[in-house]
């Protein structure tokens, strides 16, 4: 689904950590009319990420339904997207990393996932880190996950109507189209 008439399109949010990018693709979101679905693909792995999900989950209040989808993202979304819905999916850098940790190939799920989401009954906005402005990381299993990441943020950004990039909180329109 590329957008219909008056509602949100199809969006991928991008930015560094800390750059806003959970929050505003959260207004997005809210500002539709209709159920707010939320996919979070993050997985506990220590103390510190267990209370990260906590205060994302404090933040978004009862409004949201929430999923945890680590690895299944494409068979989630074909799940729950509907026309009287938006989902947000936070974030698509720790499902590559979720993908990896698990040996799934992330370039297959990931081309799965682009070519799933014009078909998808509701609008979705993906959120993800940008990952691909530092340094070229010195060891291989980095340097792939860099690889996988962009080469998912091309993909869907290919598809989608509208991509934004997150700087210090402030959105810069990379791809028209904000609903």
């Amino acid at each position: 689904m590329t957008g219909r008439e008056g509602s949100l399109p199809n969006s991928l949010v991008l930015g560094g950590a800390r750059s806003g990018k959970s929050s505003f693709a959260e207004q997005l979101v809210e500002a539709q009319p209709g159920d707010c679905l939320y996919v979070a693909t993050a997985q506990p792995w220590d103390a510190e990420m267990g209370e990260r999900i906590g205060e994302h989950r404090l933040r978004r209040g009862e409004r949201w339904q929430t999923f945890e989808e680590p690895l299944e993202l494409v068979a989630r979304l074909r799940g729950i997207c509907r026309p009287d819905a938006v989902v947000l999916v936070d974030c698509l850098t720790l499902w590559v990393t979720n993908l990896m940790m698990a040996g799934r190939d992330p370039d297959v799920e990931g081309a799965q996932l682009v070519a799933a989401l014009p078909e998808l009954a509701g609008p979705v906005v993906l959120v993800s880190n940008e990952v691909g402005l530092g340094i070229v990381p010195m060891d291989k299993m980095s340097r792939d996950f860099r690889d996988y990441a962009g080469r998912l943020h091309q993909g869907i950004a290919a598809v989608v109507p509208s991509v934004t990039f997150m700087v210090s909180g402030l959105p810069m329109q990379v791809k028209p189209a904000v609903g």
